[in-house]
C-alpha cells in the first residue's frame, strides 16, 4: 500500500488547540468560576445554555479533541476524548469504559456496521495527589433511559487511540479510499494489539485490496482472540465462499447462526423490501420487531413512519420521524429528518 495523504497521528487524537486552551483557562480553570471541583465546571460546561460548549450528536466523521470542539460536535468515542483532553489540561484523572451492551447495527455505504459505546469517569484532583478523594463522576454521551442499564470494562488509552483508528478505516472504506484504510487498521492493530475489531477491519481491508490471504490470516486472528467474534466470522466466511471454500464456509455459516438465528439489521432489510413491494401491514410489523432489537435505528424509524403513512396512520408517521431526526447518526440526516416531519405537520394542517 503507497503511504496515505495525511499520514495517522497518533498524538493528534487529544491534542489541544489554541481556542481550547483559552476556553479552558476562561471558563473551567478560572476559580471563581470553576469553584473547588474542576469536574462541576466541565460537566456544566457540556449543559450550559451561555457560554457551554452545546455539543451535538454527529457521527459523520470520527473527530479528534480539536476537531470536535472546533465543529462542536461528534459520536460518543470523539465527545470522550474531547473530555479527556479537557481533563488532562486541568490536571484531572481519566478512566475510559468500553460499555457493555449489544453493539449498534447500521449500513455505511456497502458496508455492515457494528458499533460498541465508550464513556469516561473523571477523578478529582486529590485522587491524582493520595488516590482517594471524592468518589469518580461518570460521563456519558449516551440517552438516559440507557445509562441506567450499563456495565462497563476499564479500557487504556492505546485501546481509546485504536478505536479511534479503526473508526477512521471504517469511514474511509465506506468512502471507497482503502489505501488509506490499511494504514488507519494497521496503526489502530499497533496502537493495541488485541483490539479485536481493529484486526477485523484490517482482514476487510486486505479483502476489498485482493488480498485474500492476508485477510484469512487477520480473520482468523480475530477468532484466536475470541472464538465467537461474529463479524470475524461472518467475514471469514463470505472470504471462504468467495474463494471457492464451500465446506469450510458453510462450517462457520453453522457457527453463526447458531450464535446468531435472526442476523443483525434481518427485520431492517426485510422490512425495506416489504416497502419497496406495497405490503405496508408487513413492512409494519417487520420494523417494529427491528426497533424492539434496536430502539434508536434511525433508518428502522424513518421506513416505518412511511408504512403508517401509508397506512393512514398519520399520528405514528409523525412519532417515528421525530425520532428518526433524534436518533438520525449526523446533524445532516437529523435535518432531512425534521425537514421531512415539518412537511408532514404541514399536510396535516391543510
Amino acid at each position: 500500500f503507497a503511504p496515505a495523504a495525511g499520514g495517522t497521528d497518533a498524538h493528534a487524537v487529544f491534542e489541544m488547540s489554541d481556542a481550547m486552551r483559552r476556553y479552558a483557562e476562561r471558563e473551567l480553570a478560572d476559580p471563581a468560576r470553576a469553584g473547588p471541583d474542576r469536574r462541576r465546571a466541565l460537566i456544566e460546561a457540556f449543559t450550559r445554555a451561555q457560554g457551554g460548549l452545546r455539543l451535538a450528536y454527529d457521527a459523520a466523521v470520527t473527530r479528534t479533541a480539536s476537531e470536535a470542539y472546533a465543529e462542536r460536535a461528534g459520536n460518543c468515542l470523539s465527545l470522550v476524548i474531547l473530555t479527556a483532553s479537557f481533563a488532562k489540561y486541568l490536571d484531572l484523572p481519566v478512566q475510559y469504559q468500553s460499555v457493555l451492551a449489544d453493539e449498534d447495527y447500521s449500513h455505511r455505504g456497502d458496508l455492515f456496521v457494528a458499533a460498541g459505546h465508550v464513556n469516561i469517569m473523571l477523578g478529582s484532583r486529590a485522587n491524582r495527589i493520595d488516590g482517594r478523594g471524592s468518589s469518580w463522576l461518570t460521563i456519558d454521551f449516551a440517552p438516559p433511559a440507557d445509562i441506567e442499564q450499563e456495565r462497563s470494562v476499564p479500557i487504556d488509552e492505546q485501546t481509546v487511540v485504536a478505536m479511534f483508528m479503526n473508526n477512521r478505516a471504517a469511514e474511509a472504506l465506506a468512502a471507497g479510499r482503502v489505501r488509506e484504510a490499511y494504514w488507519w487498521a494497521r496503526d489502530a492493530v499497533r496502537a493495541d494489539a488485541g483490539f479485536a475489531a481493529g484486526i477485523n477491519t484490517l482482514g476487510v481491508v486486505y479483502q476489498r485490496a485482493g488480498h485474500p490471504a492476508e485477510a484469512e490470516q487477520a480473520l482468523r486472528s480475530v477468532l484466536a482472540l475470541e472464538s465467537d467474534n461474529v463479524s470475524a466470522l461472518s467475514n471469514l466466511a463470505l472470504l471462504l465462499r468467495a474463494g471457492g471454500r464451500r465446506d469450510e464456509a458453510a462450517r462457520l455459516e453453522a457457527r453463526l447462526a447458531a450464535l446468531q438465528p435472526v442476523p443483525p439489521l434481518w427485520y431492517l432489510d426485510h422490512g425495506r423490501q416489504a416497502l419497496e413491494r406495497g405490503d405496508f401491514t408487513a413492512a409494519r410489523d417487520l420494523l417494529l420487531r427491528e426497533l424492539r432489537r434496536q430502539p434508536y435505528q434511525y433508518e428502522a424509524h424513518y421506513l416505518l413512519a412511511r408504512a403508517y403513512a401509508a397506512l393512514g396512520d398519520r399520528v405514528a408517521a409523525e412519532q417515528h420521524l421525530s425520532a428518526a431526526a433524534q436518533s438520525g447518526p449526523t446533524r445532516e440526516l437529523q435535518a432531512l429528518y425534521a425537514g421531512k416531519l415539518e412537511r408532514l405537520r404541514g399536510q396535516a394542517a391543510r
